[in-house]
């Protein structure tokens, strides 16, 4: 998955398959996550948010399944 690199202190860079529903977010120590069922409205909020981090901990982490992929 294509993912665009983001000014995050704890988010390095963050792709989206808008067909899959899947929201992948690499973060700074190298792990990469896909989060599965992830609205569209939610990955363009997470793009715009001033804390990608506080972003992803209050809308995205423990609410939707996701996978460790690395």
């Amino acid at each position: 998955m294509n993912r665009t690199s983001v000014y995050s202190t704890n988010i390095n860079s963050v792709g989206y398959d808008p067909f899959a529903h899947v929201l992948e977010i690499e973060f700074r120590s190298g792990s990469i996550y896909q989060y599965a069922r992830v609205p569209g409205s939610t990955y363009s909020a997470l793009m715009r948010a001033y804390s990608k981090g506080s972003y992803h901990n209050e809308y995205i982490k423990d609410r939707y399944p996701c996978v460790r992929v690395r």
